[in-house]
């Protein structure tokens, strides 16, 4: 009777013992087979032997093919741990442990400047709305007005006519003020290209400017208008930081658009006044009828003589006109509410630029 083979701990199958003292109990009972008794119980207990043999991993007679088993003396690799196995794998992935730290301490350090979260009560509509309006009473906005005048101001050049060589043109000659020729002008172009009135300059001997940094200059005429009283200026020499002025086109202006007219008026200034667009395409005959003026901005922002040649500027800045004339039916040469400009179209084409 064949013996059933034997399984290890390791769940491996091995062969039954061909050799030894089981083995030969087995033959012995083969032949008459008068005692199955004793037979069973000597291979029984034969394999008793083997399978702790082989369990304890000796090579001993239980041992059927003969194959060595593990070497007498060397002890099993133990299983890795939890411990090693996260050493190892922090190893291959230093670089993103390194990477993953410092981006976790970059946050946290960016939320401690935040800005602590309120801890007083919320605050309902009507009192927010009380405290914004508390805020304006002690701190006002700035005006519009005096953005528009901020954002014109490095353009707006004094423009003095002088008639004889040892005029310097000086603010401080009060007794030859009201001789001369004095006015307004605004730089459009980076080379020290001024637009002003034709009438400020005309006559004159010699020309000089004032820049919005105090830097002064002598200037030519370089072209002229007389159509629409306007005259183009060159400065010989130029401040560090000129700054032209922005033009725009009068084609979206209406009645009633804030505007804002920048120059010197009686030789003071800057000055700034501030008003409205009065109406549009207006004319305007000068005093001495001898000139037509036609398609101005009539405006009611405070201009006088000096203003001459200034620009009529919008709330953001930008020139639309340049001042030309007041009208007053009486003699006396004051503003008395009604101004004109002439649109920037025509201003822009005495000096050759394209129109808008």
């Amino acid at each position: 009777m064949k013996q059933a083979p034997l399984y290890s701990r390791s769940r491996k199958r091995v062969s039954p013992p061909a050799t030894g003292p089981a083995g030969a109990a087995t033959a012995a009972t083969a032949p008459g087979s008068a005692a199955p008794g004793p037979a069973r119980a000597s291979g029984t207990a034969a394999s008793g032997p083997a399978r702790s043999a082989y369990a304890a991993g000796s090579s001993g007679p239980g041992r059927s093919s003969g194959a060595p088993g593990p070497k007498a003396g060397v002890a099993a690799s133990p299983a890795p741990t939890n411990v090693s196995a996260w050493r190892t794998w922090a190893g291959r992935h230093e670089r993103r442990l390194w990477a993953a730290g410092v981006l976790v301490l970059a946050t946290l350090w960016v939320w401690s400047l935040r800005d602590p979260a309120p801890t007083g009560p919320r605050l309902s509509a009507e009192q927010l709305i009380a405290q914004v309006r508390q805020d304006l009473l002690e701190k006002p906005a700035p005006s519009r007005a005096m953005m528009a005048a901020e954002a014109i101001r490095p353009s707006v050049v004094r423009v003095v006519g002088l008639s004889n060589d040892q005029d310097t043109g000086g603010a401080e000659d009060r007794n030859e003020l009201f001789s001369r020729n004095v006015g307004s002008g605004v730089v459009i172009l980076e080379n020290g290209t001024i637009l002003t009135n034709l009438h400020v300059v005309q006559g004159a001997k010699r020309l000089r400017v004032t820049f919005a940094d105090g830097h002064e200059s002598e200037a030519v005429m370089i072209g002229a208008q007389p159509e629409n009283d306007l005259a183009v200026l060159r400065a010989r020499s130029l401040p560090d930081d000129l700054k032209p002025a922005t033009l725009r086109s009068t084609g979206d202006l209406a009645p009633g658009d804030e505007v804002v007219a920048v120059g010197f008026p009686f030789g003071i200034g800057p000055s700034v006044s501030a008003g409205v667009v009065s109406g549009l395409r207006r004319e305007f005959r000068s005093p001495d009828g001898q000139q037509m003026m036609t398609n101005l901005i009539q405006f009611d922002a405070a201009a006088n003589p000096g203003n001459s040649g200034g620009p009529l500027v919008t709330v953001d800045g930008s020139v639309v006109g340049i001042v030309t004339a007041i009208l007053n039916p009486s003699k006396q040469r004051v503003f008395i509410g009604i101004g004109f400009a002439v649109p920037i179209e025509n201003a822009a084409s005495a000096v050759g630029l394209p129109p808008f």
